[in-house]
């Protein structure tokens, strides 16, 4: 099943008179429990396209489906929920909070992502034994401040999938990572997509992440270049 389809997608930004295109016409299909990863020089498009799968911004033309909603006829308030319920995100400088702790940091993606709804389970139980499956167990008390780069990164993980997201986004997940730390993190969310069956999708430049991807998607000047499935 597919979890996002993109038909003739077009993105044009507006400079004054001009107008720039970042996406001349995007069809893609992306199935559940993929782990995809889009690649390409600066300026191919590749955070046009993150943006408009996460739902923080429209397409110029043509339609984005996540989820079976049309992002083009949400409004704003419909693509926050959207983002709250469905969507994880993984960003390349951790966006952790200073002030909270491990768990904490987790605790506070969890709560605004069920904000309104009623408490579901123990959710104390829940992240310590999200901790364990990221390696962190024990760690549930650290600031980001008493944490690696690696460290900081996995909690960025656990922090995505305590809601149990359909889809996780990671933007140049490890550009401020060394290539030992890379392989790690890379294969905790590896461990995650087989054992939830979470949808990845990467933008890169680092041939690391390339190489753990099960699919490969080439973009070059806002078009889709190449498009390869590994088994």
């Amino acid at each position: 099943m597919s979890l996002l389809v993109l038909n003739e997608v077009k993105k044009i930004y507006q400079q004054g008179e001009i107008e720039v295109p970042a996406l001349r016409g995007i069809d893609l299909e992306i199935a559940e429990g993929e782990f995809v990863t889009v690649f390409g020089p600066s300026g191919s498009g590749k955070t046009t396209l993150l943006n408009l799968v996460g739902a923080l911004d429209k397409p110029s033309s043509g339609v984005v489906r996540i989820n079976g909603n049309n992002i083009g006829e949400m409004d704003h308030d419909q693509q926050a929920i959207l983002r709250r319920k469905h969507i994880g995100f993984i960003f390349q400088d951790y966006n952790l909070i200073p002030v909270l702790s491990t768990y904490e940091n987790i605790e506070f993606a969890y709560r605004i992502a069920r904000r309104g709804l009623k408490e579901k389970g123990n959710i104390r139980e829940e992240i310590l034994k999200l901790l364990v499956r990221v390696g962190l167990e024990g760690m549930e008390d650290r600031r980001p401040s008493e944490l690696s780069g690696g460290q900081k990164q996995r909690v960025s993980i656990a922090r995505a999938l305590i809601k149990k997201p359909r889809l996780v986004l990671a933007d140049e997940p490890t550009a401020n990572l060394d290539s030992e730390t890379s392989k790690e993190v890379l294969s905790v969310m590896l461990k995650m997509n087989k054992e939830l069956d979470t949808t990845f999708i990467f933008s890169t430049h680092d041939p690391l992440v390339m190489n753990y991807a099960r699919r490969l998607i080439e973009l070059r000047d806002g078009r889709i270049m190449d498009d390869k499935r590994r088994d």
